[in-house]
């Protein structure tokens, strides 16, 4: 048996995006006055930048949106959505490709999978593309699991996992407080009458 066995290449590439609204692009404003050395270059620049909303170049704002970098912010009770891409990066046919994902929480394992069935056959510079959504019910550590496995065009069986870890996270939390009033003595309703 050896124990350093080399990892090895996969035919086939996965990438997992969460699917969110975009954000706008923020630039990093870099002025001067015109009396500075640069003088208007920066102003120029900017103004020439295509991320920049037009008469407002020295705002952070743009007109670009951006694509998330991470899973992001995920609260109790919010549809969790991602898009899974497997491409086929090698020059060979790949067969019986078989594409799972799993949500694993602290308490259950979920199958997002929208089909258990395997893909025949994947070309090179192919792809196989799915959706999953799935609405959040726990709080606490997420993982999703990818996991992918084929045929290579010798026979060969192969299998590689993924695995994306998130935070759930309360909306909200709201804490009540009761108070005991303590019960005082009533006040007597007498009234005085003035001497004469």
């Amino acid at each position: 048996m050896e124990v350093n066995q080399a990892k090895q290449e996969h035919l086939l590439a996965l990438k997992v995006m969460r699917l969110t609204k975009p954000t706008l692009f923020t630039n990093l404003p870099v002025t001067c006055e015109d009396r500075d050395l640069p003088g208007d270059l920066f102003c120029q620049l900017m103004r020439e930048d295509p991320s920049t909303i037009k008469g407002a170049e020295t705002l952070m704002l743009g007109e670009m949106l951006t694509l998330p970098q991470n899973f992001g912010n995920i609260f109790l009770g919010e549809t969790f959505s991602s898009y899974i891409s497997v491409h086929n990066d090698s020059s060979q046919v790949v067969k019986d490709i078989l594409v799972k994902a799993d949500l694993q929480t602290s308490s259950q394992r979920l199958n997002l999978s929208a089909s258990n069935s395997a893909v025949a056959e994947l070309k090179p510079e192919c792809c196989i593309d799915d959706v999953i959504h799935h609405e959040v019910k726990e709080i606490g550590t997420h993982i999703l699991v990818c996991a992918v496995s084929y045929t290579t065009q010798y026979g060969e069986k192969l299998y590689f996992r993924k695995f994306f870890k998130f935070q759930v996270l309360k909306p909200l939390d709201v804490k009540t407080k009761f108070y005991n009033a303590e019960v005082s003595e009533p006040l007597s309703n007498t009234l005085e009458t003035p001497a004469a």
